[in-house]
């Protein structure tokens, strides 16, 4: 959103006075131990922080914080994890999102949620800095260097990606940049009420600002894949702010750009190496539909740790590989590649017959349980009544069938076949006895263990569990075809 609130102010030659002054007035963090673009592309970490400050550490008023239905409390968790690549040329840009509780080694700490990362790492070392006799401003600035460098190196750990810039918006930030554009569109499935994010929201197309826009991309419970849901959202909600600020209503309004400029003078925080002016002088002719969002495979939406907190479990070799085929990257090792390879559908379009051909009670309706959580539609369950089956199978009309693939990979990996008997977009599972992946709660099933990570630590899956593996989120673009409709 830095970026490209930037960008609207070149593209259009605002006042070279006005673009200096905001140049002079940034706010800017350094010593982040950052590359330098060597691999042909820049890679930026955009984060967005829960902080109760402005970009120079200013508390936030009270008014200001009261229109933020954010609470009092006050941390420096950093619960929205983008990794950003543009190739040196400009001609493109792919937002890739970590989901904030991801379980990942943590530089100092160990293994932890990381978006702890940089909040714990923080607290950590103030309160070391303030016991060797460090003032309060000292530590402050200090500690939270040290969150911001533990939280870069830990998505490059995960990634595979060396991080070449950093930017951080508060939650004052992404209200300032959503106003000050004049509200951004969005899209629901169906109407939304939910008290803890605030969200209270009809279905259909709207236009979104203040505090209103911030509980729309805040929400998380009643989403049917939680933080996964949540990410969707975001991802939509930025898509959307992308097309608008490129939309010649922003581009040729001086009042909206000086507003821009405003919010990210005020709210944006840019590693101090970064000449974000020249960077969106590169990306001046970017258009909407090259602003691409993904999301890093997971492994286990509903892992646990084994002292009982609630994760994401992501398996870093998994994310690498998934990762490098994005960036147009081999893989660093020579392991399958079928994670990187799973095509992007939207699971609320595919309907899938499940049957079974396993001694498994229930496990029919456990796995359609199991997928109807995950977005798909449920069609006809019960018992399989055709030839024996050697190993559970999904099956399709034709061999490059995208749902199919997309429904085996969400049921942890399972092969593939056609059924010409099958209607052209159909999808049917064939459940045998040695079918381990995702079943409902309900459902005493077989289970499995996921691996272990590359740590050689102990898988955080609880004994007794099944993964449930995340499927593809619908393809995202910053096109100018409209809001994407989103749960």
């Amino acid at each position: 959103m830095a970026v490209l609130s930037v960008l609207a102010l070149v593209v259009t030659g605002f006042a070279w006075r006005s673009i200096d002054s905001l140049r002079n007035n940034l706010a800017t963090a350094g010593g982040l131990g950052l590359g330098g673009s060597a691999d042909g592309a820049v890679d930026i970490l955009m984060v967005g922080t829960d902080s109760r400050t402005d970009a120079h550490g200013n508390p936030l008023s009270q008014e200001e914080l009261d229109s933020l239905r954010a609470g009092e409390e006050v941390a420096s968790n950093t619960d929205t994890i983008v990794l950003i690549r543009v190739p040196n040329d400009g001609s493109s840009a792919t937002a890739i999102s970590i989901p904030r509780d991801s379980y990942v080694d943590v530089p100092g700490i160990g293994m932890s949620k990381i978006n702890a990362a940089y909040g714990a790492t923080k607290e950590t070392e103030r309160l070391k800095l303030v016991e060797d006799g460090a003032t309060d401003k000292e530590a402050e600035e200090e500690s939270t260097k040290a969150g911001r460098e533990a939280l870069i190196q830990s998505v490059a750990d995960l990634t595979g990606i060396t991080v070449d810039h950093y930017a951080e918006v508060g939650l004052l930030g992404f209200v300032l940049l959503t106003n000050a554009v004049g509200g951004v569109d969005v899209c629901l499935n169906e109407p939304v009420d939910e008290d803890m994010s605030g969200a209270h929201f009809p279905a259909g197309e709207q236009t979104l600002k203040g505090a209103d826009a911030l509980s729309f991309v805040r929400q998380r419970h009643d989403l049917p894949r939680g933080d996964l849901d949540r990410i969707v959202r975001q991802q939509v909600f930025m898509a959307s702010l992308v097309s608008k600020v490129l939309s010649a209503k922003t581009l040729s309004d001086p009042g909206k750009l000086n507003e821009l400029s405003g919010a990210v003078q005020r709210s944006v925080v840019l590693d101090e190496d970064w000449d974000i002016i020249e960077f969106a002088t590169q990306l001046q002719d970017l258009a909407g539909g090259k602003v691409q969002f993904e999301t890093i495979p997971v492994a286990d939406l509903n892992g646990m740790t084994d002292y009982g907190e609630s994760i994401v479990e992501v398996k870093p070799k998994d994310v690498k590989k998934y990762v490098a085929g994005l960036v147009g990257e081999e893989p660093t090792d020579s392991e399958d590649t079928t994670t990187s390879e799973t095509p992007k559908i939207d699971a609320s379009t595919v309907t899938v017959d499940v049957a079974n051909a396993s001694d498994v009670g229930g496990l029919a309706n456990g796995v359609a349980d199991a997928l109807t959580s995950l977005g798909y539609g449920q069609g006809e369950v019960g018992n399989y009544t055709g030839q024996s089956v050697s190993e559970t199978t999904v099956f399709a009309h034709s061999a490059d069938d995208d749902s199919a693939k997309a429904v085996a990979a969400a049921l942890g990996g399972l092969p593939t076949d056609t059924d010409a008997t099958l209607p052209e977009g159909s999808v049917r599972v064939v459940l045998s006895s040695d079918y381990q992946g995702p079943t409902s709660a309900e459902t005493t099933g077989t289970t499995t263990s996921s691996e272990s990570s590359e740590t050689g630590l102990e898988p955080a899956t609880t004994a007794g569990t099944t993964p449930t593996p995340a499927p593809p989120g619908p393809p995202i673009d910053a096109g100018s075809s409209g809001p994407r409709c989103v749960n």
